[in-house]
């Protein structure tokens, strides 16, 4: 596939300072003696973090630069009246973006939010521009530093955070700036654990740990997030908050009237469970559960948390076909698991091919380096649904 480059460096403004290549997570870019860098693109995860840290402004992204974020922000400001601005991460905002519990304010109305993949990618001079726009306090939701899908992103974030507060400070702004760590990962209730153990088993990270006589017990400190563990959870148990199977089987009943009245038109009706590493500019255009009039989208924190139950369920209500948007196996930042959730999706296709529709589900695997690949494929699928 020809790639549209997300991520690029001016060499014009390139000083070859070097600070880039001495602290991108990933790996992917290079640069010899005093030279320019050249940046790995099958390596680049899009973190940001390289374009955060450039003294000389010479990296340019494709998703949320400087620009977009102040455009999208005088945007939701005039809307809403709001004076207080949250930033969250992908890896730590509620889907939903109902910050009433996480925020612990009666009214979400006076916070404007932008959801972004990182924080570590939000340069000072956004926060700066935030504030002489008339914002009043400033709240970053992320990651814990040992939960950051993309490593250091969170730290730099604290570094940043830090160094700001205490300009602003010199000048009598007060704190204005405020971190809440929220990293999804598994919340275990143990009233609901029946001590089958079954968790144990599936998790690759060794964050469950089985105990004699007794339920098992959670490693927090070693979860992933990946949610393998809810899949295989007999009684719900063991849930990732905003992504509760119980809550994505109840969204996609509330489809059933839209999947009629898509029917009654004479299209397709598809949904699409999306990986929230996998795709980045489509996901930010879903509205109420749908990217089109015939296309739902339900986000999942993971390929490793896509429910094979769900996917049928899907069927079961009208669905004329189900698509799988997720990250490559070297993509995966839950990649330990790949080979669990694999073996899932093998007894789901031969479920399917019994019940003539294998050719009705397909799984893609993409990255938002590739820009126009989620359309690309999606246009596909629904061409092969429209055929059947």
């Amino acid at each position: 596939m020809e790639m549209t480059v997300p991520l690029k460096v001016d060499t014009a403004k390139c000083s070859g300072c070097g600070i880039c290549y001495s602290i991108c997570p990933f790996g992917a870019i290079t640069q010899g003696n005093g030279e320019k860098v050249n940046i790995d693109y099958e390596k680049c995860q899009l973190c940001g973090i390289c374009y955060t840290g450039c003294p000389s402004s010479s990296i340019e992204l494709e998703y949320y630069d400087h620009n977009y974020l102040v455009k999208e922000l005088e945007r939701k400001m005039e809307d809403s009246g709001a004076e207080n601005l949250v930033m969250m991460c992908r890896g730590a905002s509620p889907v939903s973006c109902d910050l009433i519990d996480l925020l612990k304010v009666e009214d979400s109305s006076k916070f404007v939010s932008l959801r972004i993949p990182c924080v570590g990618r939000i340069k000072t001079e956004f926060y700066l521009k935030a504030l002489s726009m008339g914002i009043k306090k400033i709240i970053t939701i992320q990651c814990s530093d040992e939960f950051c899908h993309y490593r250091s992103g969170s730290h730099f974030n604290k570094v940043r955070t830090q160094e700001l507060r205490e300009l602003l400070n010199q000048f009598g702004y007060g704190d204005v700036l405020e971190i809440i760590e929220n990293p999804h990962q598994v919340k275990y209730d143990p009233e609901n654990c029946v001590g089958c153990d079954k968790c144990v088993f599936v998790c690759p990270y060794g964050a469950i740990e089985a105990q004699p006589l007794a339920t098992p017990k959670i490693n927090t400190e070693k979860c992933n997030g990946c949610g393998l563990c809810t899949i295989i959870c007999p009684h719900l148990g063991l849930q990732i908050e905003d992504f509760e199977p119980q809550n994505i089987e109840l969204t996609i009943s509330r489809y059933a009237d839209e999947v009629n009245k898509i029917k009654k038109r004479g299209e397709s009706a598809v949904l699409v469970f999306c990986c929230q590493w996998a795709e980045f500019s489509a996901l930010d255009m879903v509205r109420d559960g749908f990217l089109r009039e015939n296309v739902a989208v339900i986000e999942i924190p993971c390929y490793s948390s896509l429910n094979p139950s769900h996917v049928l369920q899907a069927f079961n209500l009208g669905f004329d076909g189900v698509m799988a948007f997720v990250c490559s196996d070297e993509d995966c930042k839950s990649r330990e698991s790949r080979g669990q959730i694999e073996e899932g999706m093998n007894v789901l296709r031969l479920a399917l091919r019994r019940m003539n529709l294998e050719n009705r589900f397909i799984i893609q695997k993409s990255h938002p380096r590739y820009p126009g690949s989620f359309e690309e494929k999606l246009n596909s699928f629904l061409k092969v649904v429209d055929a059947l």
